[in-house]
């Protein structure tokens, strides 16, 4: 057994996943998983636990698919993680747990999360599931939002023995989960339904299509419906643009409503009504994790793919296995390359875009180094779809209709960090509706955050 090295892990071809939307990666077997397990040395100490946001035991449950006790091994991932198939599937692992793992020093690291997804996959298959609380007690919390935040926290408040009711906008719970993360790394039926249905077997009750500040208020939930605590996880949904000329177009889209269209509302599916702009050449602007899932999902539609970023390779924000796997499946890369204006036809459609390229000089105030225009570098891109992938900010529709919530500037709502207290008594925050658009584990780390807090405030009431 090579010990320095990661058991390599099965992926479909490039060539042959750039046409369908199945999963990608296919995971470890069984022998692959205790190989795999084998590697790791059961550090006391243990870097990796400190690195993952929601602190799994992770020497824990490795040393149990060691042995080849995935049962035990659930077990211990579950005392954490609400949602482990899907970290184990989408969490950037190599700058959190595996970033700290001391056989990375010399060798790989341990492939952490291929592990967590391996243990997670068997116990749906074998139908292992969570523990439910031992003793109920008699208060009732509102959650609002099912993506990552709100199933974390909905799911360890439920263990703690509370009556919990998550509120979800759309006709699907899930949040970012079901509309925002591309089925090709993320299968919907098959892994988040499966999760969804694990928490509501704690007791979680779901209500769909209720949007808080229309449907009825944080106010009324705590006046009226007797929930004496709230936790708001209603994530970051509201695009963001360049401004620049031409982006009104037709054919000029927000990564959000494109990948909304194709992975809720199953545009990629023949027997789906769903409109969605199969372009023929589309551009992607931005670097992001957003930006790679857009760029494949508009390649697997049949489109010739470039990604516009106005810095290097190097500042790519997406994690480097996205971007590994983008360039595989043939997506072209225009790198310090900025947009100046969208080019509209005559019948107001996009027929290309006016871009100029970009230097590195100083680092900006977010430490990466700051893109400047290089003078006189301008050309034209012909293309039929611009899909903007600039980022997200919080939807103010909960803030405005909710006296006493505190937002900051950019519309996102106050919130402490160790226990997601917002400057409203008994409402708690936490996931993209706090720190703008981040993580999936991130914001499952504030919703745990905020279960503790939730716990205590109702304990000491």
């Amino acid at each position: 057994m090579d010990v320095l090295n990661k058991v390599p892990v099965r992926e479909q071809e490039p060539k042959v996943r750039a046409t369908n939307f199945d999963e990608v990666c296919l995971g470890y077997n069984k022998d692959e998983a205790v190989e795999e397990a084998s590697r790791c040395i059961g550090c006391k100490n243990a870097k990796c636990i400190e690195g993952c946001p929601v602190s799994i035991n992770i020497p824990g449950f490795i040393a149990e698919v060691k042995e080849g006790k995935f049962e035990e091994a659930y077990k211990v991932i579950s005392e954490s993680s609400a949602l482990p198939a899907v970290c184990g599937r989408v969490c950037p692992q190599e700058s959190q747990c595996e970033g700290r793992c001391i056989r990375g020093i010399k060798g790989e690291p341990i492939s952490i999360g291929k592990l967590e997804r391996f243990v997670a996959d068997w116990a749906r298959e074998n139908n292992v599931k969570p523990e439910p609380a031992k003793e109920k007690k008699n208060h009732k919390v509102a959650v609002i939002g099912s993506g990552p935040a709100g199933l974390t926290c909905a799911g360890d408040l439920a263990k703690m023995g509370y009556d919990v009711t998550i509120f979800e906008a759309l006709h699907e719970a899930g949040g970012v989960l079901i509309y925002g993360i591309p089925e090709f790394r993320l299968p919907k039926s098959a892994v988040v339904a499966k999760e969804i249905e694990n928490v509501k077997s704690l007791g979680v009750k779901i209500e769909t299509n209720v949007v808080i500040g229309k449907s009825t208020t944080i106010d009324e939930l705590m006046d009226e419906e007797g929930f004496e605590a709230v936790f708001i996880g209603s994530g970051a949904g509201l695009p963001k643009f360049m401004g620049i000329p031409g982006e009104q177009a037709n054919g000029v889209f927000s990564a959000n409503e494109f990948l909304t269209r194709n992975n809720l509302m199953k545009a990629f599916k023949d027997e789906y009504d769903t409109p969605i702009m199969k372009g023929k050449k589309v551009a992607v602007v931005g670097g992001g994790n957003v930006a790679m899932d857009a760029a494949r999902t508009a390649l697997r539609l049949g489109a010739e793919v470039h990604i516009v970023y106005r810095r290097s390779e190097e500042e790519l924000p997406a994690r480097v296995e996205e971007v590994h796997h983008a360039k595989e499946e043939g997506i072209i890369f225009d790198l310090l390359t900025n947009p100046k204006e969208i080019l509209v036809d005559e019948n107001g459609w996009v027929k290309g875009m006016t871009c100029v390229k970009m230097e590195l000089g100083e680092p900006d105030a977010s430490g990466r180094r700051r893109p400047v225009e290089i003078k006189g570098s301008e050309f034209d891109l012909e293309l039929d779809t611009v899909i903007m992938s600039l980022g997200t900010s919080p939807n103010p529709l909960i803030s405005s209709t909710t006296e006493g919530l505190d937002v900051n500037k950019w519309q996102c709502i106050v919130a402490d960090e160790n226990n997601g207290k917002t400057t409203k008594e008994g409402v708690y925050a936490g996931g993209d509706a706090v720190t703008g658009a981040a993580t999936v584990i991130l914001a499952m780390g504030a919703g745990k955050a905020a279960a503790k807090g939730i716990d205590e405030y109702l304990s000491r009431k």
